[in-house]
């Protein structure tokens, strides 16, 4: 298994803070929350619940199912590829892990949400994704073996150049809405490098503000169900879930510059994601999705408030305030000491 490790996890030293971990009388900080991310994936590769910290309560959703813990990739995992990209939020005690898996001889991407109160793990959530017989078009997925992250993601941002969470958020929500009924404008006060990439499930898509600008995903009728869950306000990152709608009746079409093109969307169909944006200094400069097709409209057994618009650039909800501190869950410091970084 390559990529577990509880000393170092994406980033963060957790042998360099200066508190054990046991003296956080108040609860779950970066470290904590990463090393009960390290613990989640030791029990899970191990077929153990019983090495996680999981509270008695605890809810598991895979793929938008809800099942019982442990069950579906919880049976099946037989090794981690990795490397593990692990981020955290502290405010909401969200915790969560990109990485790639091994089911016997079938590779997949894997994106693990952890919500931690109390230092328990009250809800686990998983999309994986895999090279699967689905109804056209098939989900893009690369080699599990070959990718890696983009190693800037996980760079702490010195605290002077730091986002604020609405800000983080605001790009997050600014790429969603653009990505909604793409007609080559950019919405929301999104914005890219010339060089932004997105990864989807391990395959690589330059150029974003390129494809945008041409507006050659016309296709997506909605992203809805938008939910912020973590904001790692010290490496810079916004993590969402969200649905992408197609209702399959866009055929023929043309980009802004004038190409014709087809819709690869016959037929009504969604995709469910996980994707985190990597924000410096007010721009998104590296985005990774791993997501699954889902039966049209399918939402998430987590979706507190649906999100019930009939699609077109109707506007989406606003996006959410700067959450409060969970109970349990302190407040960073201000310079992000407390995880050693």
């Amino acid at each position: 298994m390559r990529g577990l490790s509880l000393m170092v996890i994406g980033g963060l030293s957790l042998a360099a803070a200066g508190t054990p971990l046991s003296a956080s009388a108040r609860g779950c900080d970066k470290a904590c929350l990463e090393t009960t991310a390290a613990q989640y994936r030791a029990a899970y590769l191990a077929h153990d619940p019983g090495k996680a910290p999981l509270d008695r309560k605890v809810r598991f959703v895979e793929n938008n199912v809800e099942l019982r813990l442990p069950d579906g990739t919880w049976d099946t995992v037989t090794q981690e590829i990795g490397p593990a990209l692990t981020l955290s939020d502290p405010r909401t005690g969200n915790v969560a892990v990109f990485t790639s898996i091994m089911q016997n001889d079938v590779p997949g991407f894997l994106a693990i949400r952890l919500k931690v109160k109390n230092r328990r793990i009250t809800e686990v959530e998983h999309i994986i994704s895999t090279r699967r017989n689905l109804s056209a078009p098939p989900t893009p997925i690369g080699d599990v073996h070959g990718f890696t992250h983009d190693p800037d993601i996980a760079r702490p941002i010195p605290p002077a150049e730091r986002n604020s969470r609405a800000e983080l958020i605001a790009q997050a929500d600014g790429y969603f809405s653009t990505l909604e009924n793409n007609d080559g404008s950019l919405r929301g006060g999104v914005r890219f490098l010339p060089d932004t990439t997105r990864f989807e499930n391990g395959m690589k898509f330059p150029e974003v503000e390129k494809g945008f600008r041409l507006g050659r995903y016309h296709f997506n009728e909605r992203v809805r169900d938008r939910d912020y869950f973590l904001v790692d306000e010290v490496r810079g990152v916004a993590m969402a879930r969200a649905y992408i709608d197609h209702k399959g009746r866009l055929d023929d079409y043309r980009l802004t510059d004038g190409t014709a093109t087809r819709s690869i969307f016959r037929e009504p169909q969604s995709w469910g994601v996980m994707e985190l944006f990597k924000v410096r200094k007010g721009i998104i400069t590296a985005i990774e999705a791993i997501f699954v097709q889902t039966p049209y409209y399918m939402r998430s057994p987590f979706t507190v408030k649906p999100d019930m618009r009939p699609g077109g650039l109707t506007p989406p909800p606003a996006p959410p305030p700067p959450t409060v501190p969970a109970p349990g869950n302190p407040v960073l410091n201000e310079g992000g000491e407390e995880g050693g970084l």
